[in-house]
């Protein structure tokens, strides 16, 4: 009998539920997502709502691939935080308005009598660069989202780590400087630096200050535009050598190159992936993190240390939800 696996990625913003193998196939790229539906969440119309159309969602996938629930190896659910994956929980997210408390995974196996998983994004991605991309064939890996925010999913001698209370991997928490931009509920922290929030942070200080010099950078020509900066303009405009832009790139960089010193002091990883913005701009960001962490790391951790961009791209969030159908 052939069988499948079910993935149900929840954001704030978009919603997936996706059919894929059953079992993780020899290769990375063996066709094992099979179909996918998605939806926008729409959280202000209450949790019953979102419920319902990821349940229709499911059963439309089942359905239409003419799958019985027992055919399905299991379910993996990926949220963001914060949660309780023991309990399969979704405590009370900030994106997901009205999500306080909900046994999310208590409601999936009790409607299709499949067993089902839960883990936060974080650690949901390091399960799918470590089965899937990047580091495929590691013991030892570090996965860092570095998008809304910053935080990390951590595979420990070949085992999902997820701390005593649930909390391992809040390493957007860390305090690199005394001050600077915030992040976590904490000025000059890892978030503060290394998320797009923080690059937002970044940029707009040092824009008011060319702007009240006369001298507007490529990405804000002028006060109006400060509410509107987002982190891909800032990119463009660094790519096209704005020294503004730049700047707000070197500083974020070398900051991600002290968060990763400490992590390599600490965990000794075989390989460090980080998803999102340092996928999409790591040309503009590594050649400060690199100079960094080669001043501030040891160096036997380090040689023995990769750091690299997501593998899976745009693809990463799916096939996320489905790996955590299969973690232990």
């Amino acid at each position: 009998m052939k069988k499948y696996s079910i993935g149900v990625d929840i954001g704030g913003t978009k919603c997936a539920v996706l059919l894929g193998k059953g079992s993780i196939p020899a290769q990375a790229d063996d066709g094992f997502i099979l179909e996918k539906k998605s939806f926008f969440t729409q959280p202000e119309k209450g949790l019953q709502y979102t419920l319902d159309r990821l349940y229709a969602a499911v059963d439309a996938l089942l359905l239409e691939r003419k799958v019985d629930a027992d055919q399905v190896t299991g379910i993996g659910i990926s949220c963001g935080g914060p949660l309780d994956h023991e309990q399969g929980i979704v405590l009370n997210p900030p994106n997901l308005y009205g999500w306080d408390s909900v046994p999310i995974v208590d409601l999936l196996q009790e409607r299709y009598g499949i067993p089902a998983r839960l883990q936060n994004d974080a650690n949901a991605c390091a399960l799918a660069e470590w089965r899937f991309g990047a580091a495929r064939g590691c013991r030892n890996v570090i996965f860092l989202t570095f998008g809304t925010g910053m935080g990390a999913g951590l595979i420990l001698d070949g085992r999902l780590y997820n701390g005593v209370s649930n909390m391992a991997g809040e390493v957007g928490h860390i305090r690199l400087e005394p001050n600077g931009p915030v992040g976590y509920g904490k000025a000059g922290s890892f978030e503060g630096f290394c998320s797009g929030g923080g690059l937002i942070q970044l940029a707009r200080s040092i824009a008011v200050e060319k702007l009240q010099q006369g001298q507007p950078p490529l990405f804000c020509p002028d006060f109006a535009a400060l509410n509107s900066l987002n982190a891909k303009n800032v990119a463009e405009a660094a790519e096209k050598g704005d020294p503004v832009a730049a700047e707000v790139y070197r500083v974020c960089g070398e900051n991600l190159g002290k968060g990763l010193a400490v992590l390599v002091d600490l965990l000794n990883p075989e390989i460090i992936v980080i998803g999102s913005i340092f996928a999409r701009s790591r040309e503009l960001l590594w050649p400060h993190a690199r100079a960094v962490l080669r001043r501030e790391a040891l160096m036997r951790s380090l040689e023995a240390c990769r750091v690299v961009p997501s593998a899976l791209g745009e693809h990463l969030g799916d096939y996320a939800a489905l790996s955590v159908a299969f973690a232990q």
